[in-house]
This record gives C-alpha cells, sequence and structure tokens, in this order.
C-alpha cells in the first residue's frame, strides 16, 4: 500500500514536471516579440520553445542574457531612454523598428543591424556577420521590403 502512494506520488511530479518544462523553455516576451517582428517564427513550429531562433547574445554579451550588453543591446537600451527622455512610452516592437530603420550598425562591422537582423546574424557580435557582400545582402533586404517589414505588428482589437 505505502509503495502504491510512493509510486503514485513520484508519477504525479514526473506530470507536473513534465509539464512545468514548455513554460521554463519559453522565451522571454521581448526575445518572442523580436521573433515574430524579425519573421523568425515562420517555417518553426517550436519556434516560442527554441532558443536559438532570438539566442541572448542578440543584446547581451553572456549567452545566458542579463547584464552586460553587447552594442546591439545598448542601441536598444538607449533608444529606450531616448523614447522616454522625448516623453513618449512607445512598447518594444516600436523601438525595435525605429532602431532598424535608423540604419545603424552597432557593433560596426560593416553591415547594419538591419541587415544583420534580415541575414540572420548577430547585430550586435562584429564577428557575427553576413558572408555575402553588403551590395547583395541590401539588395535582398530591399527586395524583400526594407525596414518596412520590420513594421510593428498591428494589435488585434
Amino acid at each position: 500500500m505505502k509503495g502504491d502512494r510512493v509510486r503514485l506520488l513520484g508519477a504525479a511530479l514526473a506530470g507536473l514536471t513534465l509539464l512545468s518544462v514548455p513554460a521554463a523553455l519559453a522565451l522571454p516576451t521581448y526575445r518572442k516579440q523580436a521573433a515574430q517582428q524579425f519573421r523568425y517564427d515562420r517555417d518553426n513550429p517550436l519556434w516560442d520553445l527554441d532558443r536559438r531562433v532570438v539566442p541572448c547574445t542578440y543584446c547581451h554579451i553572456r549567452v545566458t542574457g542579463g547584464a552586460p550588453w553587447n552594442p546591439f543591446g545598448e542601441a536598444i537600451r538607449a533608444a529606450f531612454r531616448a523614447d522616454a527622455q522625448a516623453g513618449k512610452h512607445s512598447k518594444f516592437p516600436v523601438i525595435l523598428h525605429g532602431l532598424l530603420a535608423s540604419e545603424g550598425d552597432a557593433d560596426k562591422d560593416g553591415y547594419s543591424d538591419a541587415l544583420e537582423v534580415y541575414a540572420r546574424t548577430l547585430p550586435g557580435d562584429d564577428t557575427s556577420y553576413p558572408r555575402t557582400a553588403e551590395k547583395e545582402v541590401r539588395a535582398a533586404y530591399e527586395n524583400a521590403g526594407g525596414a518596412q517589414q520590420y513594421l510593428p505588428p498591428k494589435s488585434k482589437k
């Protein structure tokens, strides 16, 4: 009888653990928003559980996130500060689009942050850049819609 209770309790704990795994692995809000805005969620039905879709190193130096931030992360933080100083309180997708549309190159590798997002390289890491000539990447990016393709998603009302 006691053995049955122990097995039942063990099975219940294992079930709860398995049910909590997706929530623990799900991307944080900013990363989910960025993945959708960058359209990185396409062609991957489990994108919101795949930490490679928008790795922490998009904005942070460490693969686990947290401070310190890399140049792209610092650019996002600066855009939030400038927005607040202007008396606005824009949401992350608006800040992100503005930053990409500004054609900045946070990591100074010769490819704008928007081109790196388009090419799926890391805009805050100067060792991660498209291995195709900038002119070719830019032509493909512009053909795909340029910065317009990264407009914040329309809110559902």
